[in-house]
């Protein structure tokens, strides 16, 4: 790799990135501090990839020359031992450029490989392949970047931990044509996040649940069945409220449990008064989406089914934005890889007792199809969404209006750690902060990644990382769904995990992130 121009600030920025990054690899002694690997602890795994000097005057950085054309190039290194007391790993690399056409129009993406070798079990058996993670180059050559490429991978303390990073050019999202220098990986022992909540664990599918609060009152809903499945009679909609923060829970009520028919909840907000609103699903002879109100959690009365054009797959949460009134998101389609599907938003002038339906786009394919959207109105005009995709392995969409929502303009985001992960977001007021929480199936780790929506809003591509806040069940189907509300300054995110035929309803309290 050889040395572009020669721009004196970025090369004193990169030698005091490298400086500070050596630091921590001695500091990496002491538990919970980052364990690194320089270039010269790791060693070829698969292609040709280069150990070569990034020379600048005097200066001599070893990294690992990953190409930007050749595909399957990776390099992995040992550690061997962690942590007795750890639950996780974290795992960042450092990579840099010396080329001269380095700026942030270009985008690279790169995914880590973990195993582990654990006395009498396969090395296989704790084999776990990354997600793609795509980030944006820096403003030129020299700059570093640390790249977050696994913020929650579950170890055995006492086992070596191999580690693999590979660079992806075949991937759509790397743009950049030219080698990238691989100087360091860091591996940090996590702690286990706090043990959620539990709403409820009655014998039965426990699912799909939904979180609001009506002032200081915590309100769950939530539908049971038999199975993963949504129209099957014997499946209702229930609820429960806490006054203390989630730690105790009053008797369970029924909110809808029609002969013939399957429900599901799929969307809850609140009125202009302060009124809980919460959108069923009525599947059975027909298909339908009800909506609830609620002044106290415990009862609820039917508001409005209505009459729609275009007949949603699922109505989200309602949300109000000035000079409208309330607004949810609605999405359609029957998940085939026919040009059928489409999504829109519903508003209402008179507290969801009428609702008006706009599609905003029609004819889409499955793997351009954002799903199972949450949105939260800015302010000015301005309304960010987040939405899930049917696709594996692409990342969450992002979808933006700045007339209200007349009009929106939808991307695709770096939020790749998912897996069927549907969204809820919550925007502090005080503070401007956007979560966005979501539950990766497959692996059962509630993740949140928390924003200053003027950083994405533009650009979808620098949603920070995220971060594990709670554990599930790995069982893909039989957990997930995280649906997000706040009190005061504290987060509660339900989600639903167990084995089929019995999941429970869970709840994680989290601290608002601070600014």
């Amino acid at each position: 790799m050889k040395p572009g121009n020669h721009y004196t600030k970025s090369l004193l920025y990169f030698l005091a990135l490298l400086s500070s990054l050596f630091a921590n690899a001695v500091a990496g002694e002491a538990a919970y501090s980052p364990i690194s690997l320089t270039a010269n602890d790791l060693s070829i795994a698969t292609g040709k990839p280069s150990l070569v000097l990034m020379s600048h005057g005097s200066t001599h950085i070893p990294v690992w020359s990953l190409s930007g054309g050749s595909v399957g190039q990776s390099v992995s290194g040992v550690i061997g031992s962690l942590p007795a007391d750890c639950k996780a790993v974290k795992v960042e690399i450092v990579v840099t450029s010396t080329d001269p056409t380095t700026n942030p129009e270009f985008t690279d993406v790169y995914r880590v490989h973990l195993s582990q070798m654990v006395s009498d079990a396969s090395f296989l058996d704790r084999n776990a392949l990354g997600k793609t993670v795509q980030s944006p180059l820096p403003e030129g050559p020299f700059f570093s970047r640390t790249i977050v490429l696994e913020s929650y991978y579950e170890v055995v303390p006492d086992a070596p931990l191999t580690v693999r990073i590979q660079r992806e050019p075949g991937d759509p999202g790397d743009t950049f044509t030219r080698p990238m220098g691989l100087a360091v990986v860091k591996v940090t022992p996590v702690r286990a996040p706090a043990e959620p909540l539990v709403v409820q664990d009655v014998s039965g599918y426990n699912s799909w649940p939904m979180m609001q609060a009506i002032g200081d009152k915590l309100v769950c809903t939530y539908s049971r069945g038999s199975k993963h499945t949504v129209n099957e009679d014997a499946r209702a909609v229930y609820s429960r409220a806490s006054l203390d923060g989630g730690k105790t829970w009053g008797d369970e009520v029924t909110i809808a449990n029609t002969p013939d028919y399957g429900e599901v909840t799929v969307g809850k907000g609140l009125d202009s008064t302060g009124a809980m609103l919460l959108w069923v699903r009525r599947v059975g002879k027909g298909w339908h989406h009800d909506l609830y109100r609620s002044t106290d959690g415990e009862t609820f009365t039917l508001l409005a089914t209505p009459k729609l054009e275009v007949q949603p797959m699922q109505i989200t949460d309602v949300f109000e934005v000035e000079k409208v009134g309330l607004m949810a998101l609605w999405f359609a389609g029957n998940y085939s890889e026919d040009p059928v599907h489409s999504w829109g938003y519903m508003t209402s002038g008179d507290d969801g007792a009428t609702w008006t339906q706009t599609t905003v786009e029609s004819g889409l394919l499955k793997k351009d199809w954002p799903t199972e959207p949450a949105a939260v109105y800015l302010g000015n005009g301005r309304l960010l969404g987040i939405a899930r995709t049917e696709m594996g392995g692409q990342p969450q969409y992002q979808m933006v209006s700045t007339d209200y929502g007349k009009t929106w303009t939808r991307k695709r985001t770096n939020i790749a750690d998912t897996k069927a992960s549907t969204p809820s977001l919550i925007l502090d007021r005080e503070t401007g902060l956007l979560s966005n929480y979501y539950y990766e199936r497959g692996r059962g780790i509630l993740r949140r990644r928390v924003v200053d929506p003027d950083l994405v809003f533009d650009d979808p591509l620098k949603w920070p990382d995220s971060e594990a806040v709670g554990i599930g069940s790995p069982i893909a189907w039989d957990s997930g769904n995280a649906n997000a509300t706040l009190i005061g300054d504290t987060h509660f995110v339900s989600f639903y995990s167990g084995k089929d035929p019995d999941t429970k309803v869970l709840v994680s309290k989290l601290p608002a992130p601070e600014k």
